[in-house]
């Protein structure tokens, strides 16, 4: 992966370069972006862009680990040890509603690049599978926990639920589209709750 300083944090350059490539390639997509455009905004040189990243490629593979942090991190901040397991699943929700609302919202990081990069053995392509597994697995055992059975097919419904906000909160009204999703998993708790008691 990408380097840093001697002392391992990260160098001001680098952090710029990522951030750079951040907004941009979230906002207008991967491929329409050159490096070129990445260092003109950044400020950096092209040997600067280099010593830091291999190439454009390793530059994406950074971009989607520190969303992919980012999101793990609203997943754990989400989550309360004093909450109920429904709370809890209901807690992720909102925080995902809430990134619907953000402005800026242009989807989810991960779908977007996946369309951007079909071949499932193209490093990109695989980062995306392995963060979707993550929240498969995340998400599935919260719902577990909430005493939903099958949970790996619960899993699978709020995965689906989340995935189509994503992609209808960019078009149309993020406030219904919330309120859909958020209507959705409430479904989802009550039918798994529901089906507990039979």
């Amino acid at each position: 992966m990408s380097r840093g300083t001697r002392s391992g944090r990260p160098s001001e350059a680098r952090t710029r370069l990522l951030g750079t490539a951040t907004k941009i390639f979230y906002a207008e997509g991967i491929h329409s972006v050159g490096v070129d455009r990445v260092i003109e905004e950044a400020r950096v040189t092209r040997a600067t862009l280099y010593r830091h990243f291999s190439g454009k490629e390793e530059l994406v593979l950074a971009y989607l680990d520190q969303a992919d942090q980012g999101i793990r991190a609203q997943i754990t901040g989400a989550r309360s040890p004093d909450a109920s397991p429904e709370d809890d699943v209901r807690a992720v929700a909102r925080a995902i509603a809430d990134g619907i609302r953000s402005p800026g919202f242009r989807g989810c990081a991960f779908l977007n690049a996946v369309a951007e990069y079909p071949d499932p053995g193209h490093p990109v392509h695989r980062a995306v599978l392995a963060h979707r597994q993550w929240f498969l697995e995340t998400v599935t055992e919260l719902l577990g926990r909430a005493g939903l059975e099958p949970a790996d097919a619960a899993g699978r419904h709020f995965v689906m639920l989340r995935d189509g906000a994503m992609a209808a909160g960019c078009l149309f009204d993020p406030e219904l589209v919330c309120e859909t999703y958020l209507n959705g998993v409430e479904s989802l708790l009550r039918a798994g709750a529901t089906a507990s008691r039979a």
